[in-house]
C-alpha cells in the first residue's frame, strides 16, 4: 500500500505550533506503528521563510509539491487581513480540483475562503476570528462553537490545540479509530474531545467556569458494558437529571443521552477494528444489548454497518480506507 502523502503549505511568518499539529500525526514514525503517511513542507518561495517563535525555517519545495498531494494542510495564515499571493491561490485551487483534500488549521480558513473553497458551506476557525471571518466572507456558514468541520473535500479546525483534534480525526477517517487512538496515546492526548471550542472561551469571558464533568465522564467509560442511563449519570454527579443536561450542554455542546451513545459507538468501532468478536457480543460489551440494536444505532452514526466497517478496518483488512 502506497503511502497518502501530506504537504503542508507554510506561509510567513508561520506559526510553528499549528504546523506541529500536521507534522505530529502525519509526520512522525512511531514504534509499532505502520507508515501510513508520507509528509512534506513547501512554501511559495523556497528558502528561509520567518515564523512567529522568532526563527526561520528552512523549505526546500515550492508549490509544484502540492500537485502530488493527497491532502494540503494550511497551517495558519498570520497575514489574514492582506490578499493571498496569487500563486498559492491558484495552487491551492488546482490542487482541490484535482481531488486533493485541502485542510485549513485556524487562520488558515481565512485562506480557504480567499480562494472560495468555503463559499456557502459550513466551516470554523478561533473563536477569537469567527466573526471577521463571517463578516468579510458573508458566503461563508461560519460555526464559532465548532472544534473542526470535515466537509470531505475541506476540512477546517479552531485555534491551535484544535487543529491537533482534526487532524486526529482525518487519521480515523483514513484508517479507522483504532489507527487514531494509538497516535493519540503516543502524543499523550485524548484521542476525541467532546463539545465545542467556547467551552475554552467561556471562562475567560464570564470568570466562571462550571463545574467539571471529568470525573463522571471517566466513571461512565469504564461502565459502558452496563445498562446506564442518564439517571444513572446524574446520581453519580450528585446532581438531579435536568442539571445534568444544562452541564452537558455548557461543556460538552451536547446531550448527555447522546454523548453516552457515541462512547458506545466508538468502543464498538475499537473492537470491530482489533478483534474478531461477533457482532452480538461487541453489542453486549458495548452496552446496546443485542446486534440489531448495535446494527441499527451503528448505521445511523457510522453510516454504515458493522459488516461493512470490519472488512474496511479491520485487521485482517489492514485498517485502510479504500483510496486513503
Amino acid at each position: 500500500m502506497s503511502a497518502h502523502r501530506v504537504v503542508a503549505l507554510v506561509l510567513p511568518p508561520q506559526s510553528t505550533f499549528e504546523l506541529a499539529c500536521a507534522a505530529e500525526v502525519f509526520g512522525m514514525r512511531r514504534p509499532g506503528l505502520p507508515a501510513r503517511y508520507e509528509f512534506g513542507v513547501c512554501a511559495e518561495h523556497p528558502g528561509a521563510v520567518p515564523t512567529l517563535a522568532g526563527y526561520d525555517m528552512v523549505v526546500s519545495q515550492g508549490l509544484p509539491a502540492l500537485e502530488t498531494a493527497g491532502t494540503v494542510v494550511i497551517p495558519g495564515w498570520h497575514r489574514r487581513e492582506q490578499p493571498a499571493p496569487r500563486a498559492v491561490i491558484d495552487a491551492v485551487r488546482h490542487a482541490h480540483r484535482r481531488g486533493a483534500r485541502i485542510v485549513a488549521i485556524c487562520s488558515g480558513a481565512f485562506l480557504l475562503a480567499q480562494a472560495g473553497l468555503l463559499d456557502h458551506r459550513r466551516a470554523t476557525t478561533h473563536w477569537r476570528m469567527a466573526a471577521e471571518l463571517a463578516a468579510r466572507f458573508p458566503a461563508v456558514q461560519v460555526e464559532p462553537d465548532t472544534l473542526y468541520v470535515d466537509l470531505g473535500d475541506v476540512a477546517t479546525s479552531a485555534g491551535t490545540a484544535a487543529g491537533i483534534d482534526l487532524c486526529l480525526h482525518l487519521a480515523r477517517a483514513d484508517h479507522g479509530a483504532a489507527h487514531a487512538e494509538q497516535i493519540a496515546r503516543h502524543m499523550v492526548m485524548p484521542p476525541h474531545r467532546e463539545g465545542g471550542q467556547l467551552q475554552y472561551a467561556a471562562p475567560a469571558l464570564t470568570g466562571h467556569p462550571p463545574d467539571s464533568l471529568a470525573t463522571v465522564l471517566d466513571w461512565a467509560v469504564e461502565r459502558l458494558h452496563e445498562p446506564l442511563a442518564v439517571s444513572d449519570l446524574a446520581a453519580q454527579a450528585k446532581i438531579s437529571p435536568r442539571t445534568l443536561a444544562r452541564r452537558f450542554d455548557d461543556q460538552l455542546g451536547i446531550a448527555p443521552g447522546r454523548w453516552l451513545l457515541q462512547q458506545r459507538i466508538m468502543a464498538a468501532r475499537t473492537l470491530l477494528e482489533e478483534t474478531d468478536l461477533p457482532v452480538e457480543t461487541i453489542a453486549t460489551r458495548v452496552g446496546l444489548s443485542s446486534a440489531a440494536n448495535l446494527r441499527r444505532r451503528f448505521h445511523a452514526m457510522v453510516r454504515t454497518t458493522p459488516a461493512a466497517y470490519r472488512r474496511s478496518f479491520g485487521r485482517r483488512a489492514g485498517g485502510t480506507r479504500p483510496g486513503a
